[in-house]
């Protein structure tokens, strides 16, 4: 069943400099993003699903079109605007973790409550509640080094979540991840996606894990040539890379 619209695109074309002329990235893009569900934008490389993506979260503008997110029309807000509503309104998942290396695995999830103003302990503590229920509750205090590659993507996972946001946006969020590990992270967002208030929306090139997903919106030379439900079944997750820990 097809939940309430989150964010709505119109007609995107995006074109970039290159020196005199301009390179055209995206190419009419119209499509909606509902809650509730776990969409995928996918393609092969340079397709243009990051920037698309990138569109959505507020941190590009189109060069053409209208991007509403949560009933808000990005282009009307200032940069600082824009800063806070991505703040406030959207998690990232990135395929690199990005924790601080000298922050603790709680200290890190806690960092979008502390830039909003809560006290380091206060936020920590409130991490620490949600990596439990990512099965992280024996790893809240070591630092990134001391935690296995699945291990930091949940803490990645607990970031994006902790202040509420309506969007997680995730950009291969598998990549850098063993089979194992990449099932149970996608097991944890598809979980996510089921909130009726809230939406996933994850860019892959990955068909592997295509199954989890709802929806799939598929890319090509920066058009989208496609909007389907998932295949029924795909191949399983490789177990074969070296990082096989949770």
């Amino acid at each position: 069943m097809t939940g309430s619209v989150a964010a709505s695109l119109s007609h995107i074309d995006m074109f970039f400099s290159a020196g005199e002329s301009s390179l055209q990235v995206l190419f009419d893009v119209t499509t909606t993003i509902c809650r509730g569900q776990l969409t995928m934008l996918v393609g092969p490389s340079g397709c243009g699903k990051t920037t698309l993506l990138s569109i959505i979260s507020g941190i590009l503008v189109p060069s053409r079109g209208c991007v509403d997110v949560d009933s808000t029309v990005l282009q009307t807000l200032s940069d600082t605007e824009k800063t806070l509503f991505r703040r406030e309104k959207i998690g990232f998942i990135f395929q690199q973790y990005n924790l601080l290396p000298s922050l603790t695995a709680a200290e890190n999830a806690a960092l979008p409550l502390v830039a909003g103003g809560m006290p380091i302990e206060e936020a920590a503590e409130k991490a620490r509640v949600l990596l439990a229920e990512v099965d992280m509750k024996a790893h809240t205090e070591k630092l990134p080094r001391q935690l296995s590659g699945g291990q930091q993507q949940r803490v990645a996972i607990v970031r994006a979540l902790i202040h509420n946001p309506k969007m997680i946006v995730c950009d291969e969020p598998t990549a850098a991840l063993d089979g194992k590990a990449g099932q149970a992270v996608m097991e944890i967002l598809r979980h996510i996606a089921t909130d009726p208030q809230r939406c996933v929306l994850l860019v892959t090139h990955d068909s592997r894990v295509f199954s989890f997903a709802d929806r799939i919106l598929e890319m090509s030379d920066g058009r989208l040539v496609s909007d389907t439900l998932p295949p029924l079944s795909s191949p399983p997750l490789s177990l074969e890379t070296k990082d096989a820990t949770q």
